[in-house]
């Protein structure tokens, strides 16, 4: 990745597991300072919710996997 490489996540438990740690740390990866559970900074997080958003809308809700992706598709 380079040494100017550094490694986001959203300080979510499962990310902060010791094994988590240790495998960043033996690649001498650097972890952002990030919020915890900080939608707003996230971009992720503003997907999801544009996604949600977009089946929610739906009527008849989707039932099958083909519509989900119709649905998410457009």
């Amino acid at each position: 990745m380079g040494a100017e490489f550094l490694f986001m996540d959203d300080n979510a438990r499962p990310h902060r597991e010791n094994i988590v740690d240790e495998c960043l740390q033996s690649e001498d990866i650097t972890r952002m300072d990030w919020p915890t559970y900080s939608p707003d900074l996230n971009p992720i997080e503003h997907v999801w919710d544009m996604l949600g958003r977009r089946i929610a809308a739906r009527q008849p809700l989707p039932t099958c996997l083909l519509e989900l992706r119709r649905a998410l598709c457009p």
